[in-house]
């Protein structure tokens, strides 16, 4: 038997046919839906006469076009409202489960869709968001799609996709305190740049990687994306298995157990071969800075901003002096130190409990400075319950 990488095994397994042209039509397990680009595939498939093949796979909630605010509704931000209320209308004509405003699970689609356990290892999941590979956290398939491929989805189960080459990126050692997933993924940008993973399934390995929490897992393959990687992802372990135990969607009693047996499977076989292989040494890793327009434009926080008159090409000296104008910064000048206009601690990327304690851990007893604007977005309803229960809103 040829020794397969984590990711070729969950695609493989999941086949329903192989074309002529290389092409693969894989089935989905998982489809999840949003108040954008949902709108434009259920107009389509309403007017072809059709309806979603497995509805019960799918799941819905709106989190793009809705106000964060305390007291928001479907009208706060205006222009989301009719989007809102065609995602309502067209998961109840269909019947597919929405969690809407006002829900007590109701929050950010790569939020609640794995602290609810909809999603699990080695499931292939779909959404029309770039930022599904979070997913792969929990070793999944999981990854964004287009309005056109929605519309596919729900009216197959099915996607006919080019297999994408596999790459893995070995991270091994001890993260320094305070490094977090966020300097990890950050400094692999900083060594990759924004295309080095360009099209590639991701996944991400290692004794540094194996030690991280899931929260930081999560923001570790929500990145991914970020250095152009379709798919993110890690084998799944005791970490993640204790994570989903007891959660609402979750197997229990001899599922469960079976369900483990089967999970524990889910790894890269040691002979395995990638397409590409990156190895970086946690140690390198210092707390990071982005400087720039680019999720490449990545410093350490003990280095300066970049002079675009180092880098090679003239596009590139282009590129970065027109970063620096619009930022308003100026090459040489220390990154320590630069002053902060606004504070943002949530999103899809850090909008965890375990980021939320983080945050507070670090300014409790202190006071927002003057001139600073800080907002605090908890991820989902369930996440922003929690952290109140522990005191972090008055912190």
């Amino acid at each position: 038997m040829t020794a397969a990488t984590l990711f070729g095994k969950i695609w493989d397994s999941h086949v329903v046919r192989r074309f002529e042209n290389g092409r693969d039509m894989i089935h989905v397990d998982r489809h999840l839906l949003h108040d954008i680009t949902s709108v434009e595939a259920f107009n389509s498939l309403e007017a072809a006469g059709r309806y979603p093949r497995n509805p019960e796979l799918a799941m819905a909630t709106a989190d793009h076009m809705v106000a964060t605010q305390p007291g928001r509704d479907e009208s706060s931000f205006l222009p989301g409202r009719e989007f809102v209320q065609a995602l309502r209308r067209n998961s109840d004509r269909t019947g597919i489960r929405m969690f809407d405003l006002g829900d007590p699970h109701h929050g950010i689609v790569h939020v609640i869709s794995h602290e609810l356990a909809v999603v699990l290892p080695g499931l292939t999941v779909v959404c029309g968001d770039s930022h599904t590979c979070t997913l792969g956290a929990l070793g999944a398939l999981a990854f964004g799609i287009g309005t056109s491929d929605v519309e596919h989805t729900l009216a197959t189960q099915t996607l006919v996709l080019q297999k994408p080459p596999a790459m893995r990126i070995q991270v091994d050692g001890i993260l320094s305190e305070f490094i977090t997933g966020k300097d990890l993924v950050l400094h692999i940008l900083g060594v990759l740049g924004a295309d080095g993973g360009n099209g590639h399934a991701v996944e991400f390995a290692g004794s540094a990687v194996r030690a991280l929490p899931m929260e930081q897992r999560f923001t570790l393959c929500n990145m991914a994306v970020e250095f152009g990687a379709r798919i993110g992802l890690i084998a799944p372990d005791e970490t993640v298995f204790a994570y989903l135990k007891g959660r609402p969607f979750a197997p229990k009693g001899d599922v469960w157990t079976s369900a483990l047996e089967a999970w524990g499977k889910l790894f890269s076989d040691p002979e395995a071969v990638f397409d590409k292989e990156v190895t970086i040494d946690a140690a390198d890793i210092e707390p990071i800075v982005t400087w720039g327009t680019s999720p490449e434009d990545v410093a350490p926080i003990s280095g300066r901003v970049p002079d675009p008159a180092a880098y090679a090409s003239p596009e590139e000296r282009q590129a970065k002096q027109t970063a620096l104008d619009y930022i308003g910064l100026t090459p040489g000048t220390p990154l320590e130190g630069l002053p902060i206009d606004t504070v943002f601690i949530g999103s899809c990327t850090n909008g965890r409990l375990g980021d939320l304690r983080a945050a507070a851990n670090i300014v409790q007893g202190k006071s927002v400075a003057k001139g600073v604007r800080a907002i605090v977005v908890a991820g989902s309803a369930s996440i922003k319950r929690a952290a109140e229960a522990e005191g972090l809103d008055d912190i």
